[in-house]
């Protein structure tokens, strides 16, 4: 395969046209974290951003930053922390749960929609995303949106590229707003609770006015470094450290009929969220199919009864039960039929994050949509990509 890593948008723009004129597809890729996510391609070449790396823009007092799209992430984060700033929606590191190495970059995570934890609070990548530069699949290179909160002009392409997965442009400049790292956070941990009780506790806390920035609930058995654990029920909380003392006991006041807590602090804190955010409960064994549910939250646990009616599977729940990872034998269908009918009975959409290659290449990797949507997004895609040169297929089979 030929990798081409452009050092301008104008290269990228001629790599793309000159794509398009030999009807020749092209894989799309920052450092490749997360290329095993989506159906496999037939692209015999690949276009990749690491070419355009680089902080554009950064204005800590108006919360603004911007970056090329080849730009790790570590080396935006590393910036922002200089600052006493972050980006708001705590996105995952992929290696443990696809197996693979390099350093995720900024373009990639905003390509695939990339959110963590947070997301309950501060919203998805998207909703943090306020401008981006792209190539077409006609090789033309478009603005959308500003390097301003306030920018409002224009047709707004931006909340389209997030989560598209490269099918609809290549990416070579993203924008973020950003916030203040708190100065304190505490996480209250409930203890010994089946997953309707867990859940039930998760919405609760998330309908009080305490805060909450991470709402998850581990079920018993969970691994963490290979040992099975007892089930917790987490709960965090940031902000200023006398706000955050203050919530957290009386978020614990308001949970005491669920039973008493635990609090866990600082680094302690940090530890656990990094292992939701990277879904450490399912990651292994290996070689299991991995897929990411999302549902009301209420809901979750029927889900999770649903398939595991039909098919062993491990799994646990974040955003306050809206989100189930659920790991399944990765042979025949790795689960689908049981997923599928689970998330069309009680309502949701599933991805298919991890999965060997024949099986992604035979099951719809991404929730199927009702036919008015799925034509709409066809036009979408030949309105960007007239000659589909641009990750054909990834998301939807002929596509």
């Amino acid at each position: 395969m030929t990798v081409y890593a452009p050092a301008s948008e104008a290269e990228a723009a001629d790599v793309i046209r000159q794509a398009q004129a030999a009807h020749s597809p092209l894989a799309l890729a920052g450092s490749g974290t997360k290329a095993g996510i989506g159906r496999p391609g037939n692209a015999g070449h690949c276009l990749t951003s690491l070419g355009l790396q680089g902080i554009t823009l950064y204005e800590p007092s108006e919360m603004v930053i911007a970056a090329r799209a080849g730009t790790r992430l570590v080396d935006v984060a590393r910036v922002l922390a200089a600052r006493g700033q972050r980006l708001t929606f705590e996105p995952p590191e992929p290696a443990l749960l696809m197996g693979t190495d390099g350093e995720q970059t900024i373009g990639g995570i905003v390509a695939a929609n990339w959110s963590g934890p947070r997301r309950i609070m501060a919203g998805a990548c998207r909703d943090s995303l306020i401008g981006v530069r792209f190539v077409n699949g006609r090789g033309e290179i478009v603005k959308s949106g500003g390097r301003v909160m306030k920018n409002v002009t224009g047709l707004d392409f931006v909340k389209l590229l997030a989560g598209s997965w490269g099918t609809l442009g290549f990416l070579t400049e993203v924008t973020f707003k950003v916030l203040p790292v708190p100065e304190a956070e505490i996480t209250l941990a409930l203890a010994g609770l089946d997953d309707r009780r867990g859940v039930a506790a998760l919405c609760d806390a998330m309908g009080s006015p305490y805060g909450v920035s991470g709402a998850a609930h581990l079920p018993e058995g969970w691994h963490d470094g290979g040992q099975p654990q007892p089930a917790l029920t987490l709960l965090r909380l940031e902000g200023s450290a006398f706000s955050v003392r203050h919530r957290v006991a009386a978020l614990g006041e308001r949970l005491a009929p669920f039973g008493g807590h635990s609090l866990l602090e600082g680094d302690d804190s940090r530890l656990v969220w990094s292992r939701v955010r990277d879904a450490a409960p399912v990651a292994e064994p290996r070689e299991r199919a991995v897929w990411r549910i999302s549902a009301a939250p209420a809901r979750g646990p029927d889900i999770v009864a649903a398939v595991k009616a039909q098919r062993e599977a491990i799994h646990f729940y974040d955003w306050s039960g809206g989100l189930v990872w659920l790991s399944t034998p990765a042979g025949e269908d790795a689960g689908e039929k049981a997923v599928r009918a689970a998330v069309a009975q009680h309502g949701g959409h599933a991805t298919l994050m991890r999965a060997p290659v024949e099986v992604r290449a035979a099951v719809s990797v991404f929730q199927p949509q009702p036919e008015p949507l799925a034509r709409l997004s066809r036009e979408l895609k030949r309105a960007f990509d007239p000659e589909g040169v641009l990750e054909p297929g990834r998301m939807t089979a002929g596509v």
